[in-house]
């Protein structure tokens, strides 16, 4: 029960964190896209929550931010929502998976493989789906990793440390 208490906490302050970075980061243009803040808390939450919570906060942190800030745009929500679902869930289902004798490579290797999987279905669902016939390898490979490269960086960088700081803190389980 106290688990389950704190995952549901954690999960809306990853909610509401969702909301919030990106308002602060969009006071530069075209931030959101290339330091992508709503992947963070969504990923933060797949790692210390699970894959259920996880798979929720990357549902539900585009769709509340679209509903309050109108940010991400709704011709770009449905895509924006599978992707980081699939964040959540594969960064929840990674670290739990992945046993190597490193929790740092556990880490990585759950935070990588969740990142490279959700980028993956962002255009594989716009190219399918939501922008079928005018999406190409050559968008998606700019948006996904060129653009957002700074986005990747900062990803890479500051969710193993947090993950880390969270677990030292006892605020998170190992």
């Amino acid at each position: 029960m106290r688990n389950q208490t704190r995952n549901l906490v954690f999960t809306a302050m990853c909610l509401a964190l969702a909301v919030v970075l990106p308002m602060a980061f969009h006071v530069v243009p075209n931030a959101g896209s290339v330091l992508l803040p709503m992947h963070i808390p969504v990923l933060l939450c797949g790692l210390l929550c699970g894959p259920v919570y996880g798979l929720a906060c990357g549902v539900l942190a585009p769709a509340l931010s679209s509903l309050i800030t109108q940010m991400p745009p709704a011709a770009v929500l449905p895509s924006m929502i599978c992707e980081l679902a699939v964040y959540g869930l594969l960064a929840g289902l990674l670290i739990r998976l992945i046993h190597t004798k490193s929790q740092v490579g556990d880490i990585y290797l759950s935070l990588l493989g969740a990142m490279l999987c959700g980028r993956v279905v962002y255009g594989v669902v716009n190219a399918a789906i939501f922008q079928a016939g005018s999406y190409s390898l050559q968008i998606w490979l700019t948006a996904s990793f060129v653009t957002a490269l700074p986005g990747i960086v900062i990803q890479i960088v500051f969710i193993p440390l947090i993950v880390f700081a969270l677990r030292k803190a006892k605020l998170a389980h190992a």
